[in-house]
């Protein structure tokens, strides 16, 4: 228990607190523009990450992963705010967090084993899409400063780990927001800083209770919005935790990770914020600057609301360009470059998925939405493969009157055809062996085939012997055929 304790909370102190600072300074802009998308007050934001990360930081399981109020969620969440306001969104941020706590009993995070890999690839190159264009908006329309700041964060970000002694013991991200900074200060220059985002909390949050009826009327209300946000964000943190996975070849519990983000989103709601879940993009800068345990996201949500509440006067003077350049940083690491490396290497099959996904994605801004894509074309490639391996031999037995099928491959509904189509009908034989003991019957449309093959078998006055059917097999066969019912051809046809 002592070893446990030591190595999700004490084992990498310094990295640890460099790294939730960092991660702290670029939550605050971020929880600030995704309230102005959500159409609610910056402290709603603001209130939600510090919340949500903080007990995310004890429930979660994925160490070193950053959760807080999202753009995903946030998104799903307009309608709400403009037609009903701020306390049916805080009462649907409850109910999310019910929701996604069933989810975690429910272990409906094992369903991530059905997402393929070209779709997390996919996934990731979209979000470092939309993350770089996120920052587009403070790059356009702006002096030459803010360029001038920009690049000289991006210098700082990649140069500074090669300075001898110090370049590897501070994270270049905290370096750079610093620095520019304390140039921001001295030069006095004009452009935008996180105070022209928004005005920043200037109390602690405190408990209350949504103000809303309680009855059928209002859950009816709020169920849909909270239905999407369970599922948007359980999403997005379980992909997001299977790429933590892969950065610090580690594995995560996903089931306990559903039902810390359900605890976390009942506390924001009770706290006055709005719904979140984790974040690849706070997520990467927190293992690129030396973050691994969930001390990380502790200091992270603590050092966010002292910021915000204690030192707003200085926070609100960081110019938005070195938040930028992290960000850009943030985006060009998060993607998979060796994904577009691989184009020619990989089937095209694979290919597909993954752009798909990416265009989808970008397209629609919702994750949830390009995932399905990228899981549903996947399973469609999948299934015609496997569909395709699929051989029927011949042989003439007991002297040319007979003949022997012999059935090798998987038979379901996309090789259900090519199964049927394997038997010659018309061919004058008094007996028929089907061998299939090296065959598997998935589904009823597979069943149904065999039907279709052993009555018309009949029909021209040939005796059908199956043999070798495996125990799986034979199982669904003696449930679902009907060639060895009484009217088996009624039974056939009466389904069509």
């Amino acid at each position: 228990m002592i070893r446990s304790i030591k190595q999700d909370w004490f084992s990498n102190i310094k990295g640890d607190t460099l790294s939730g600072i960092v991660v702290a300074l670029a939550l605050i802009p971020e929880a600030i523009a995704f309230s102005i998308i959500a159409g609610v007050d910056p402290k709603v934001g603001l209130y939600a990450s510090f919340c949500i990360a903080v007990i995310i930081a004890f429930t979660g399981g994925r160490p070193g992963m950053i959760s807080a109020a999202t753009g995903a969620m946030a998104l799903l969440m307009v309608t709400l705010v403009r037609d009903h306001g701020l306390e049916y969104l805080l009462a649907a941020t409850l109910l999310t967090g019910v929701l996604q706590i069933v989810a975690g009993y429910l272990r409906l995070a094992d369903l991530m084993r059905f997402v393929s890999r070209s779709v997390v690839t996919g996934f990731v190159n979209a979000l470092a899409i939309l993350i770089f264009m996120a920052q587009l908006p403070e790059l356009t329309g702006v002096t030459w400063h803010v360029y001038a700041m920009t690049a000289a964060g991006l210098a700082i970000i990649y140069l500074f780990p090669y300075l001898p002694v110090i370049g590897k013991s501070v994270p270049s991200p905290l370096v750079c927001i610093v620095v520019l900074t304390v140039v921001y200060m001295v030069s006095g220059m004009e452009i935008r800083t996180v105070g022209d985002m928004g005005e920043l909390p200037d109390t602690l949050p405190v408990f209350l209770w949504p103000d809303v009826p309680l009855n059928l009327e209002t859950l009816m209300i709020i169920l849909p919005y909270s239905v999407m946000l369970t599922v948007v964000g359980l999403l997005e943190s379980m992909m997001t935790a299977t790429i933590v996975d892969d950065l610090t070849d580690t594995r995560s519990d996903k089931n306990r990770e559903c039902k810390g983000q359900g605890i976390a989103n009942i506390g924001a709601g009770l706290l006055g914020g709005m719904a979140g879940c984790a974040m690849i993009g706070q997520s990467v800068i927190n293992i690129k600057s030396g973050g691994r345990t969930r001390l990380s996201t502790l200091v992270a949500g603590v050092v966010l609301l002292l910021m915000v509440v204690f030192l707003s006067d200085w926070v609100s003077q960081i110019p938005m360009a070195a938040l930028v350049a992290v960000m850009i940083m943030v985006s060009i690491g998060t993607f998979s470059w060796s994904s577009i490396r691989d184009l020619k290497k990989h089937p095209l099959s694979t290919n597909i998925v993954m752009v798909a996904t990416v265009i989808v994605v970008v397209a629609t801004h919702n994750l949830a939405i390009g995932v399905f894509v990228g899981v549903l074309l996947a399973a469609m490639f999948f299934a015609n493969k496997v569909g395709n391996i699929l051989y029927i031999g011949s042989r003439e037995i007991e002297e040319g009157r007979g003949r022997e099928y012999q059935v090798v491959g998987q038979v379901f509904f996309t090789s259900s055809t090519r199964f049927m189509e394997a038997f010659d009908f018309k061919e004058s034989v008094e007996k028929v062996i089907i061998d299939l003991s090296r065959a598997h019957f998935w589904d009823i449309t597979a069943v149904e085939a065999l039907d279709r093959v052993v009555i018309k078998f009949r029909r021209e006055g040939t005796e059908v012997e199956i043999i070798g059917l495996n125990e799986a097999s034979a199982t669904i066969v003696d449930r679902f055929a009907v060639h060895d019912k009484p009217d088996a051809v009624e039974k056939l046809m009466g389904g069509h």
